[in-house]
């Protein structure tokens, strides 16, 4: 099949198969480039949307860019249960087998590296919000003011206790993610996400990976629920098990040189 390689992942030999049914961007079911020992997961896609002028194009298009962000998740979801992959950048494209061979040789080292940091080893996010309700009571007046003095007494009482929500809130992601760092192998804090962008309900105060070994993953999840409803208005949200993105290096991942079709897009796996 003629076109273009698209680059899911490197990772080592697989330990079981991936599922038969399972299918890629653009459509394409994944197949396995092995190279020293180490194993591309490709796809071929079309030169009209994945050629370097085209493909920035297309990174303008939401529609395009969620439906190929699922295809990608969707098989790195599947390495991650049956190998320990090393994501790479969604849209990171190369010529031909050529090409991807040439950028495993370059980074070869860099990638037997990680993929040992890795090994075993999978994320969990966990990310802790103030309820909407919460914010709300703590702006809130309760009656209307009689005076200037009045108003200015509410809004005082008002500031003091949404400081007060807001040290709560602090104390109790604090003492999560140091509980939670000390059953990991290594944590990441993100920055926290924008309501407006991520969608979710109330504000975020805590947004975190770890770095769990998969015989232990059930444990820390254990620990996570543990903590939903100890602290009234703070909501805890578990996600994973996820490949290891929050800790794959800069000078792991892989940019398309010359030999590719151009620059990779600049999104990164979700």
């Amino acid at each position: 099949m003629t076109g273009l390689r698209y680059v899911y992942a490197v990772c080592r030999p697989l330990g079981a198969p991936l599922q038969a049914d399972l299918s890629g961007v653009a459509g394409d079911p994944p197949r396995l480039l092995n190279h020293h020992g180490l194993v591309a997961v490709v796809s071929h896609v079309p030169e009209r949307d994945f050629a370097e002028g085209p493909l920035r194009r297309r990174l303008e298009d939401l529609d395009w860019l969620t439906e190929t962000a699922r295809a990608h998740q969707q098989v790195i979801d599947a390495l991650t249960a049956v190998s320990t992959p090393l994501p790479l950048r969604l849209a990171t494209v190369f010529r031909d087998d050529s090409g991807v061979r040439v950028m495993m040789e370059e980074r070869e080292d860099d990638f037997r590296r990680t993929l040992d940091r890795l090994a075993g080893r999978v994320e969990w996010g966990v990310k802790v919000y103030v309820e909407p309700e919460v914010q709300e009571e703590s702006e809130q007046t309760v009656t209307k003011p009689a005076s200037g003095r009045d108003y200015l007494m509410q809004r005082r009482r008002a500031a003091r206790a949404h400081e007060d929500t807001w040290q709560r809130a602090e104390r109790f992601a604090g003492r999560l993610h140091t509980t939670l760092s000390a059953r990991a192998d290594a944590a990441r804090l993100h920055p926290p996400q924008n309501a407006a962008l991520s969608k979710a309900t109330g504000q975020n105060v805590l947004n975190a990976a770890y770095l769990v070994p998969r015989a232990e993953s059930e444990e820390f999840v254990e620990i996570v629920d543990r903590t939903k409803g100890e602290e009234s208005g703070m909501r805890v949200e578990l996600t994973g098990p996820w490949a290891a993105y929050s800790f794959v290096e800069a000078a792991a991942e892989s940019r398309a040189t010359e030999t590719g079709a151009g620059d990779p897009g600049e999104v990164q796996g979700v």
